[in-house]
């Protein structure tokens, strides 16, 4: 069973604060149909196509450190369930039943 972490103001926060960074961050959503996005750098219309309800996860890609930096300045902003990832950050949508979350 999975539990919603965010809500359509928390992924709107994230829209608009991934759409400040410079170059924008490639992002991939997981949905519970288990579809995955491809890569996409295109924030304020493609990231909300289709709504935030069934979004497990987004990944979000950063390009180099000084990319990921600003990223991570970013997400400290709006305070986002997720983690750190080897390419960049992941953000949590829903958890598992027993899935420990961490704040970004």
């Amino acid at each position: 069973m999975l539990y919603p972490l965010m809500n359509n103001t928390k992924w709107n926060e994230l829209r608009l604060a991934m759409y400040e960074v410079d170059p924008a961050p490639r992002w991939s959503a997981l949905d519970q149909n288990g579809y995955r996005s491809p890569p996409d750098r295109e924030w304020y219309y493609h990231f909300r196509e289709g709504g935030y309800e069934h979004t497990i996860h987004v990944d979000i890609i950063a390009d180099d450190p000084e990319h990921r930096e600003r990223i991570r300045t970013a997400l400290k902003r709006i305070h986002l369930p997720g983690e750190e990832t080897e390419d960049g950050f992941r953000i949590f949508g829903y958890a598992s039943q027993g899935q420990a979350v961490q704040y970004l």
